[in-house]
């Protein structure tokens, strides 16, 4: 038997062991309540009449009937139900016996919804109470015909309130543990986001210094012998690219320190500022680029910035590495309303991959682009030029939603 078939069988013993305790209270509390005579000369009194057979059997049998209060309510209420109208109707002296209804009845309130619990209740607040001033042999208007239509309704009443505060108690518990989920996935989530953010930053790195790299070595290899000048201008080259990647890779990597490391370099993020430097590796490499830029007095967002950046290195990468060694890139990057547009041509002749072509160990390239665009609210057109070459057009925001809602807070319309 598994545990929790077992810690099930525990509790049901535990429920049925208490409900059996209450039975055996509430047969005491009916027998000791069915020896007082409200009607003495000196009122309220004890041990001046009692009980018939009869009554003993009857609250016997509703109090016996409350062993199985948990398994079968409705069943129960049935029997106590019956045996209280059949002891208001014969019993004289009158006995108790309608404290086993009232304890089925809220039972079956507690357990069952709000109209049930109504039409239950007003039928059975009908029954009892109607055979008790109908056939009883009291008086219509006896105390006791009325405090069964009393003790009925707060069993009903008793049992909707427990009810409810289960439901209450429930219901926030069910609250509690959505918002632990949401948390828990919330969490997944940007965990998801920032591995991929930080594999797009590395994938960028990696492919524009490595890719110089690559060419000043080749450079520096077939001139060795002749020209041992242009060699060692080409090494150099390396050295600084080598250091460069190194650097960024430094800087990002330490983004995934635990509190207790060493601090991660505080270099900001590269932008549009560094696009001189950029385009100057590329020339060392000898890759021809032309810039135009119109946004000299625009601030763009950290994100933006290093969005656009991030294009501008990934596409030129892509033009040294495909595009063949007599190509020329044109870089421009204008401000059109309220965008920025970063636009990189070429017209080499593809003697190498396609761009978009998943080389080995590669052909993220142009996903990494969509995905900065698309993280920026952007728009990104690649593809080939007619004629020859290839052109690559990111259309970024210049402003955020929050600087937007910012503004327009500031200066309302």
């Amino acid at each position: 038997m598994s545990t929790l078939a077992r810690a099930r069988c525990t509790i049901g013993a535990h429920r049925s062991a208490m409900d059996a305790a209450l039975a055996v209270a509430v047969l005491l509390c009916m027998v000791a309540g069915s020896f007082v005579d409200p009607h003495g000369p000196e009122g309220v009194s004890w041990g001046l009449r009692t009980p018939d057979a009869l009554s003993l059997a009857l609250m016997t049998l509703g109090a016996a009937a409350l062993a199985f209060r948990r398994r079968w309510p409705m069943a129960v209420l049935v029997v106590t139900g019956g045996v209280s109208a059949v002891e208001s109707v014969t019993g004289d002296p009158r006995a108790p016996v309608v404290m086993s209804a009232v304890i089925a009845l809220f039972t079956v309130a507690a357990s069952t919804d709000r109209p049930t619990t109504w039409r239950v209740g007003l039928l059975t607040m009908t029954v009892l109470t109607g055979a008790a001033m109908l056939a009883g042999p009291l008086p219509w208007y006896a105390q006791e015909n009325l405090a069964v239509f009393a003790w009925t309704g707060i069993g009903a009443t008793a049992g909707d309130a427990v009810r409810s505060r289960r439901a209450f108690v429930q219901a926030i518990r069910d609250r509690a543990e959505k918002a632990e989920r949401t948390r828990e996935e919330e969490a997944g989530r940007r965990v998801a986001e920032e591995r991929l953010r930080i594999a797009r930053d590395l994938h960028d790195v990696v492919a524009h210094h490595i890719a110089l790299v690559n060419v000043q070595a080749g450079v520096a290899s077939h001139v060795m012998d002749k020209r041992p000048d242009q060699a060692k201008e080409a090494l150099a080259h390396v050295r600084e690219a080598s250091r460069s990647a190194l650097d960024e890779l430094r800087a990002t990597v330490g983004l995934l320190r635990q509190s207790g490391d060493p601090e991660a370099p505080t270099e900001p993020a590269p932008g549009l500022a560094r696009l001189d430097e950029l385009v100057g590796t590329f020339h060392h490499a000898g890759l021809r680029v032309e810039v135009a830029r119109t946004d000299q007095d625009t601030e763009l967002p950290a994100a933006v910035d290093l969005a656009a950046y991030r294009i501008i290195q990934e596409a030129l990468t892509n033009v040294q590495k495909h595009a063949g060694r007599q190509a020329k890139a044109e870089v421009s990057v204008v401000r059109v309303g309220p965008n920025i547009e970063v636009t990189v041509l070429d017209d080499g002749t593809g003697d190498g991959e396609a761009p978009d072509a998943p080389a080995e160990g590669g052909g993220h390239g142009l996903l990494g682009m969509r995905e900065r665009v698309t993280a920026v609210r952007g728009t990104l057109t690649t593809g080939p030029r007619y004629g020859g070459g290839f052109r690559v057009h990111a259309i970024l925001p210049v402003r955020n939603r929050t600087d937007a809602a910012t503004d327009a807070t500031k200066d309302p319309v």
